[in-house]
């Protein structure tokens, strides 16, 4: 899909890879809503995309694991813009580490990480079916295929949100409905780093995990990654080429990749 005067909506707008995303797909020539569980950082970027592509975005605060909050993006981009054709489920959280996590924090990671995807698309789905075309980026993670360690709450809801893409694209590929899934490793955003500022062991272990593994990537070197599988219609998009040889390994040998993890924890915790 070309994304040239198509209307977008980035969730986790206010900043990194959502952030960078909004401002990507604006040069593109795009029309984006920018939402954020922080409206004034969704503001702040939609004026920085403004400034660049005047009359090019528009910014909402919005918690979009509710589906009344996803309702009130779509509707506020059929006024401004008109009707939505590509969505990118990109908020996400961390969650919180360790096997003691309360049903509080997994009912928040679920929600967010995973049924906000699920929310947004039986939103829009059925009116893509109807046009025949609509776009769905999930953000996932490396996570997703691999796994975190430290960090049951967010390797679970990744893994989760990959599966949900999925079977998504099989479901509705034939009837128009692109979908993309993203799982990058390191990024430079608050998100990856929250774990090292938890003060929890096993919170920074998770940030340390994903450090150690390879580059640390700018949130725009991702935009322009995923803006270019958007244009050949991919379906998973992996800014680390290493990710791709790492899941190779875990499904040649699931065993032998799960004492390599355990070795690699080891080391990390240096014990």
């Amino acid at each position: 899909m070309k994304v040239a005067q198509k209307v977008a909506i980035v969730t986790g707008g206010g900043g990194g890879i959502g952030g960078a995303l909004a401002a990507k797909l604006a040069r593109e020539g795009a029309r984006v809503v920018v939402a954020d569980l922080d409206a004034d950082a969704a503001r702040t970027v939609a004026d920085q995309v403004n400034a660049a592509s005047p009359g090019a975005a528009v910014s909402a605060g919005a918690d979009v694991a509710d589906a009344a909050a996803i309702e009130r993006l779509i509707d506020l981009a059929d006024r401004e813009f008109g009707p939505v054709d590509l969505y990118f489920a990109n908020a996400g959280i961390t969650g919180a580490a360790g096997l003691d996590v309360g049903d509080a924090d997994w009912d928040r990671s679920i929600d967010v990480n995973l049924r906000a995807h699920i929310r947004a698309a039986q939103l829009l789905v059925p009116r893509w079916v109807e046009r025949g075309e609509g776009y769905f980026v999930a953000t996932a993670s490396a996570a997703g295929l691999l796994t975190q360690l430290g960090s049951a709450t967010y390797s679970v809801t990744k893994h989760a949100a990959v599966g949900f893409a999925e079977w998504l694209n099989i479901t509705y590929g034939d009837q128009g409905v692109r979908v993309s899934c993203l799982c990058p490793m390191g990024v430079n955003t608050q998100l990856l780093y929250a774990g090292e500022q938890s003060g929890d062991p096993l919170g920074d272990l998770a940030t340390r995990a994903v450090t150690a593994a390879g580059d640390v990537l700018e949130p725009a070197a991702v935009a322009d990654i995923v803006l270019d599988a958007i244009a050949e219609e991919r379906f998973l998009i992996l800014p680390h080429p290493a990710v791709l040889e790492m899941y190779r390994h875990k499904a040649a040998d699931y065993d032998r990749w799960l004492r390599g993890m355990r070795r690699y924890q080891r080391s990390l915790l240096g014990n």
